[in-house]
């Protein structure tokens, strides 16, 4: 291909525009499906929809009723679109489709037919609104799935209250204009408002606090306000990131994360954020809590964005609570993103089910030790009516907690199961009973961090190709049939 082959097909034959269509009447011809599916997209507009059907199916009506259109119950004519500002021809039959563009084209009205690219004045992106702002997707015809794809990747980048950002700037547009005589001063004014605590807030619900921190912005009475996210990272598999999560991990200044979070993870966020590693493990606290606090304060009051990172979810011993404290105490604005926690990806590894109609009904969350380093606080006694536990951090307890269950009723045979790594590379799993849980604190192969569920639930999980907790790695469990 010559050089200027490929310069001319990097060119569009199309120019994206966007159509004022608030309170004009746009017109779809069609019974079915095709033309329901246009209705359902035009209603997120302010336009006079009018659907021309002389036998409309019952997607269709469903759809007209639910976006408020009104419904013409006749063949089609040219006289019934004069004045529309746009107009779709939906009928799934290509004659018919045809005959409806051209009297369009007589009428000098622009018109789409659908799935009939040769057909069409102009073409339908795909959507994403985020009322008043729209971004539109088009493939121009040649690959509409495409598009519906890249539209997804947009949506999942792009929060639901975009629209209300923008609302809120165009309500002070007019006064920076006024206040703000320089360009470049408003430049730098609306880069920090778009990206900074007006935006975090807006996006966690506080638009009295955006507003108030826009105006500070604008009147230059003090620094930028930061912002605080504690968001988690999951059991540290990055496709089990949340979408919410991967954004922040991109508007961060600084990202400040655990030893446990993988650094393929941590390296999601943006490239010039600072990384901050308080990796705590157990054993080896490198950084202090109160530490930890002050840092989260100290880099907010900078005037920076910060994502605290956790493995798994901050609110499950993640030890969020004395941060959110901290925070707090310090004004600094604040959210929480959750995460997937260890027990929910361990489960989901194994195909185990948590609760089980008939086997257990409840789910408890515990540790191996209490804040004085018991082992096996209260949680204990529901374990003995049948509840399911997940014991995160438990691994240099197991023949201690083992040990005080059995004491205090529960059977020796109780199934267990030991997750490894769960949802990670390097992800194994081991199988047994309570009896044999001693065992874990002996074996030098399981160094990552552990899962350990207990009940009856376990019997369900697929253990096919788990280990057993007390012998040589590589022997494998027999599976235990399910009840």
């Amino acid at each position: 291909m010559s050089g200027a082959d490929d310069t001319n097909n990097r060119k569009l034959s199309v120019f994206p525009t966007f159509h004022k269509v608030e309170g004009r009447r746009v017109v779809v011809v069609g019974e079915g499906d095709e033309a329901a599916a246009k209705v359902r997209l035009l209603s997120e507009t302010r336009a006079r929809l009018v659907v021309i059907a002389r036998a409309p199916e019952a997607p269709l009506v469903a759809a007209a009723e639910k976006a408020a259109a009104r419904i013409v119950a006749r063949a089609f004519s040219p006289d019934l679109i004069e004045g529309a500002a746009l107009v779709f021809a939906a009928s799934g039959e290509e004659d018919a489709d045809t005959a409806v563009v051209a009297a369009a084209r007589r009428l000098g009205i622009p018109a789409n037919a659908v799935d009939r690219p040769d057909l069409c004045d102009f073409y339908v992106g795909a959507l994403v609104n985020r009322a008043p702002v729209a971004i539109a997707i088009t493939s121009t015809g040649v690959g509409p799935v495409l598009a519906r794809h890249i539209r997804a990747r947009i949506e999942a980048l792009l929060p639901r209250e975009t629209g209300d950002l923008a609302r809120l700037a165009e309500s002070f547009r007019d006064t920076v204009a006024r206040v703000l005589r320089d360009g470049a001063a408003r430049r730098r004014f609306w880069a920090r408002f778009f990206s900074g605590a007006v935006a975090a807030n807006l996006q966690a619900g506080r638009p009295g606090v955006a507003r108030a921190q826009a105006q500070r912005l604008l009147n230059g009475e003090a620094d930028e306000a930061g912002f605080v996210w504690l968001v988690g990272a999951g059991p540290g598999a990055e496709d089990l990131l949340t979408l919410r999560a991967q954004r922040l991990l991109q508007e961060a200044d600084v990202i400040v994360h655990d030893a446990l979070v993988p650094d393929a993870v941590v390296a999601m966020g943006r490239r010039d954020a600072e990384r901050i590693s308080v990796g705590k493990r157990k054993g080896a606290h490198s950084v202090a809590q109160d530490e930890i606090n002050a840092i989260l304060v100290r880099e907010a009051s900078a005037g920076r964005r910060v994502v605290r990172l956790k493995a798994g979810d901050p609110m499950v011993f993640g030890r969020a609570g004395e941060e959110l404290a901290a925070l707090r105490a310090a004004g600094i604005s604040h959210d929480v993103v959750p995460g997937v926690t260890a027990a929910l990806a361990a489960a989901a590894s194994i195909r185990l089910p948590l609760t089980l109609r008939g086997v257990a009904s409840s789910l408890v969350f515990a540790t191996g030790h209490d804040r004085d380093g018991d082992t096996l606080p209260a949680w204990g006694e529901l374990a003995l009516t049948g509840a399911t536990v997940a014991v995160y951090m438990g691994r240099s307890v197991a023949a201690r907690v083992a040990g005080r269950l059995v004491e205090a009723g529960l059977s020796r045979e109780t199934p267990v199961a030991i997750v490894e790594n769960a949802a990670r590379q390097g992800e194994t799993v081991h199988a047994g009973t309570l009896r044999e849980l001693a065992g874990l604190e002996t074996r030098d192969d399981i160094a990552g961090p552990v899962l350990i569920v207990i009940g009856e639930v376990v019997s369900h999980a697929d253990l096919s190709s788990a280990r057993s907790i007390d012998v040589a790695p590589g022997a494998r469990v027999r599976q235990v049939a399910a009840a």
